[in-house]
């Protein structure tokens, strides 16, 4: 229980250099996951609801009527 292992500064250093690296990179990378769920969001918008889709055919005479 006493002091940390050379692998646990280690782990301790990297972290903090992602968090507080130069040029921002924490905000770079937060801005990314932003833009990512803004994206998915929006492609969940484009989709047609269920009351604009038409229903799939159930027998096969509304199969065939729907070939043509």
């Amino acid at each position: 229980m006493g002091s940390f292992s050379i692998w646990h500064w280690l782990i301790v250093l990297v972290v903090v250099a992602l968090l507080f690296g130069g040029r921002g990179k924490l905000s770079g990378i937060m801005g990314d996951a932003a833009k990512g769920i803004r994206a998915f969001r929006d492609g969940l918008k484009d989709e047609p609801t269920s009351a604009e889709s038409k229903p799939l055919p159930n027998t096969e005479r509304e199969k065939d009527e729907a070939r043509g």
